[in-house]
């Protein structure tokens, strides 16, 4: 059942920023308008638990930024990503996230985020990114922005030094999935794209990480995912 959302600018002052949060977990969105509701400045003026309804919602509401989460049913957090920075382009967006920052965040703000918070951090970092972020900057962990710029100086990262920096977003998607213990079917079923399609992927996945047979892009997977 789709969430209902209420215009930004009803129930906040005048001077408050308005944050839409996009997270399929509806404990999740609730906990986020309470601890943001202490903050002063800040404004939850909407809710959604997908990216469908992310997109539309921003185009009614029109919030000053959108918090979201990766894990979103249909289309993912990183896909909702790029469409908000094609079609809304000066609106920031700040992931959070239970996904390792160091194999996640430079992909995001390769897709348009401004920033990448983990869920395990208190609601004080979370207020801090946000502030950031509305400010015209940029919200990583100081581990992820020493990476980042020894990756301009040159320096190849971890994630880049190994064959998953080659993969596509969808690739890599999909490679999580296949190590979660998903079927092809229901790969597909969750990401809403055909069975061949994702049979494509597996091709290309064995293909670029040099892998001969089902099996072992399965093994790989969920060593992979396993040790995250």
């Amino acid at each position: 059942m789709k969430k209902k959302t209420s215009p930004c600018k009803k129930n906040a002052a005048p001077a408050d920023q308005h944050i839409l949060i996009v997270d399929d977990h509806p404990i999740v969105r609730l906990g986020l308008t309470e601890v943001l509701a202490s903050e002063p400045g800040l404004a939850v003026c909407g809710t959604c638990g997908t990216a469908e309804e992310a997109l539309t919602t921003v185009g009614k509401l029109r919030p000053d930024i959108v918090i979201t989460d990766l894990n979103l049913p249909g289309k993912s957090g990183l896909e909702l990503l790029k469409d908000l920075t094609a079609l809304h382009p000066g609106l920031p967006v700040l992931v959070l996230s239970m996904h390792d920052e160091e194999i996640y965040a430079e992909r995001c703000l390769q897709a348009g985020a401004r920033g990448y918070v983990m869920k395990n951090e208190g609601p004080e970092k979370l207020a801090a990114a946000i502030r950031s972020v509305l400010a015209g900057g940029m919200h990583v962990s100081a581990r992820t922005s020493a990476r980042i710029v020894a990756s301009f100086s040159g320096q190849r990262t971890r994630e880049k030094a190994s064959p998953l920096g080659g993969l596509t977003d969808r690739e890599f998607e999909v490679f999580q999935w296949i190590g979660g213990g998903l079927s092809t079917q229901a790969i597909a079923d969750r990401l809403h794209i055909s069975v061949k399609t994702i049979e494509t992927h597996r091709m290309h996945l064995k293909r670029k990480l040099g892998l001969a047979t089902a099996a072992e892009l399965v093994a790989y997977a969920a060593r992979w995912v396993a040790a995250k």
